[in-house]
């Protein structure tokens, strides 16, 4: 596969979205999002019973905008930049603790919460570990692979020295005059 080949041909139609939601978070992303439209919606809303208005327009109510529009960016940006998850997490979470004061209540505490279980799951999402085809040492199970196995674990380890190898306080006689840590 080359660089300009795109990923998704390998994958079939209709598992595409699945791949991609996987690979991403997905539900912190959409939670951030959910999160940010009562947010910003709510002080410049109103509802209507009959002939009665409700409007909920405060003072804050820019900043209000402000801080649902960055909840929004922010839920879109973890979809589309996994990368930058963690920093997208924290803004959420103090973005969602500043709209208590500033947008009534955090969009009436159900903009609060979910910018906040957002912002904790984009947090604690990480990818998964990348796939090792296994296909190639299932064939080849026999003593062959456990000694190979044997030899990639001990290939880092310093050399093991036996019961009869005894050092000297003197450096000369201690291996020719090199140092040994073990």
């Amino acid at each position: 596969m080359s660089a300009e080949t795109p990923a998704s041909r390998e994958v079939p139609q209709e598992n595409r979205f699945k791949v991609w939601r996987q690979t991403r978070p997905f539900w912190a992303g959409l939670l951030t999002f959910l999160g940010g439209v009562p947010i910003a919606y709510l002080p410049y809303g109103d509802m209507r019973l009959g002939n009665i208005t409700l409007a909920m327009k405060t003072t804050a109510g820019s900043s209000a905008l402000i801080i649902g529009a960055l909840l929004i960016t922010l839920g879109l940006m973890m979809w589309f930049q996994p990368a930058v998850r963690v920093f997208a997490g924290v803004a959420t979470i103090v973005l969602g603790l500043v709209s208590i004061p500033v947008s009534n209540f955090g969009g009436l505490g159900v903009g609060f919460l979910l910018s906040l279980i957002g912002g904790g799951m984009s947090i604690a999402w990480a990818p998964a570990p990348p796939v090792e085809e296994t296909a190639d040492t299932e064939d080849a199970g026999g003593p062959e692979a456990s000694a190979e196995a044997g030899a990639v674990l001990t290939a880092g380890l310093p050399e093991q020295r036996g019961p009869e190898y005894h050092a000297t306080d003197k450096t000369i006689d201690a291996d020719g005059g090199r140092n040994s840590a073990g």
